[in-house]
């Protein structure tokens, strides 16, 4: 049985182990018996960042259990994993804690795993909201590139080139490089801002809220063997310099988002909500619509004048749609 701890900040964690051995770590907060959300983060992510503020989970008696994805943070690596794969890491952590019966959400990278998880769990899952998620790589019909920021155009297109041509793989991997020092510094406002839509901006200009989504980035390499190093004779790299290393987790999410997912979204029978923010250039409004399209009488939400970040400050406004909808299923 896992030890729940309680933080400073109020929250339990813990650690379940899944079918095949591996951790899952998760974070709980609000009250113990509010009705169970399990929250899926993005990519790079982790169960640390920017969640609705304790007092907002007591408000609409909401529990919320944000996990770590396999080769993120604390929770073991499950190489080669697909889409699907998340519905067992989820099945895990609610066994663990004796839920019968929840909700899903993800935003962002955690967007397709929290559809996933409605579509394989159906006898578990009783609402799914996903928050400026991507659509299937080979959804009919979606161009699934346009209006996306050039950076993510270029890493998909490297990870979808590297599956067709194994030699472009180290290539790949060394896209995603993690920057320690990077990471120890405000990198958001220094690397990333000149490059969000104005709607971005105005929210990661929130000092609390560009901390908070620091705190999750950083978490999410707290485990070093989910750090991978580069073979320098693959890229021919200077022995002399340090070894890049790059994160397990993002680099399996690339893999499995240029993949067939392992699940279709037209399988998805309980109450979903699809949310995007309309000037979202990071995932494209458009993948949102492509979703809502494809599962049976799901909700649509474009913001206009949201974009992705958007999400963050949208997210708590759905906990009363999910807790409402999910008391309607029988």
């Amino acid at each position: 049985m896992t030890q729940l701890t309680e933080s400073v900040a109020g929250n339990r964690s813990g650690v379940a182990t899944r079918a095949d051995g591996g951790r899952v770590a998760f974070a709980e907060s609000g009250p113990w018996n509010g009705y169970p959300i399990f929250f899926l983060h993005g990519t790079p992510g982790s169960r640390i960042g920017v969640l609705p503020r304790p007092f907002e989970l007591s408000r609409r008696r909401v529990r919320l259990i944000a996990i770590d994805r396999p080769g993120y943070g604390v929770s073991d690596r499950r190489a080669g994993r697909d889409v699907a794969s998340v519905a067992q890491d989820v099945l895990a952590v609610a066994d663990e804690l004796g839920l019968a019966t929840f909700s899903v959400s993800g935003r962002s990278g955690g967007g397709p795993h929290a559809l996933a998880c409605g579509a394989l769990l159906p006898d578990r899952v009783r609402s799914v909201v996903a928050l400026v998620s991507i659509a299937p790589y080979d959804a009919p019909g979606l161009d699934w590139y346009a209006g996306m920021i050039d950076s993510n155009v270029a890493a998909y297109r490297l990870t979808r080139a590297a599956l067709d041509n194994p030699a472009l793989m180290p290539a790949m991997k060394l896209s995603l490089a993690v920057d320690t020092g990077a990471l120890a510094t405000d990198f958001i406002a220094e690397r990333l801002f000149d490059e969000l839509p104005v709607a971005d901006r105005r929210i990661v200009s929130d000092t609390r809220i560009r901390g908070l989504l620091l705190a999750g980035f950083r978490n999410a390499v707290t485990n070093p063997d989910n750090l991978i190093a580069l073979d320098p004779a693959e890229l021919a790299l200077d022995p002399a310099e340090p070894v890049p290393t790059y994160l397990a987790g993002q680099f399996d999410d690339h893999v499995a988002f240029c993949s067939p997912w392992g699940f279709d979204p037209a399988d998805i029978r309980c109450p979903t909500l699809v949310w995007h923010g309309g000037t979202d250039v990071h995932s494209p409004p458009s993948h949102s619509r492509w979703l809502a399209s494809r599962i049976p009488h799901a909700v649509l939400d474009v913001d206009p004048g949201e974009a992705h970040f958007g999400a963050v400050r949208y997210f708590p406004h759905l906990l009363g749609w999910m807790v409402k909808a999910g008391a309607q299923v029988r």
